[in-house]
């Protein structure tokens, strides 16, 4: 992962992704099948971090209002991290196809957006006149434009913080009605 981090999928070698973690390239190819795949494996094992440290702020047993907004928080600090910039908002939907890149967000991260969406529907805190899934589905793709947004940007903390901003505005005229 490191080096996808540092160098980015096109500068990583074979050579040195084997050299780094001590293998042949034989076994890197009999256990990944390839850079591609290597990169997916990276991919999700960043993806499975962001979930536990959103898992941790979003138990589910406070208001749905606040653990949203932990969560969103949290999020936003993760779109800081090198590795979530690099492997996730930036390389990911090249390298892994954006369909391929989406399926795997929403295997890990879209789950947590749907349940805070459902816990604010079930305790009447927003309307019902849109799916929670539909709902679910456009603010996720808030978040991922965010990040993808945060992770181009030249200036990340500052551009954080209007992210926030925004995604705190939406969210807003949820609660609002």
């Amino acid at each position: 992962m490191a080096l996808f981090t540092e160098r980015g999928y096109a500068q990583a070698s074979l050579d040195e992704i084997t050299g780094r973690a001590r293998v042949t390239k034989g076994a890197l190819y009999h256990h990944f099948g390839g850079k591609r795949a290597l990169f997916e494996a990276a991919f999700e094992e960043v993806e499975i971090g962001v979930v536990a440290r959103l898992a941790d702020v979003m138990p589910g047993e406070r208001d749905p209002w606040e653990e949203l907004r932990a969560g969103l928080e949290a999020f936003l600090r993760v779109c800081l991290e090198p590795a979530f910039q690099r492997i996730v908002a930036q390389e990911g939907p090249v390298v892994l196809g954006y369909q391929r890149w989406y399926d795997l967000g929403e295997r890990y991260t879209f789950g947590l957006v749907r349940g805070s969406v459902q816990r604010l529907v079930h305790t009447g805190r927003i309307e019902d006149s849109v799916s929670v899934d539909v709902l679910a589905r456009v603010i996720f793709g808030g978040l991922s434009s965010g990040a993808a947004t945060i992770a181009g940007s030249d200036d990340p903390n500052r551009t954080s913080v209007e992210v926030g901003e925004a995604l705190e505005r939406l969210l807003r005229g949820l609660r609002d009605g």
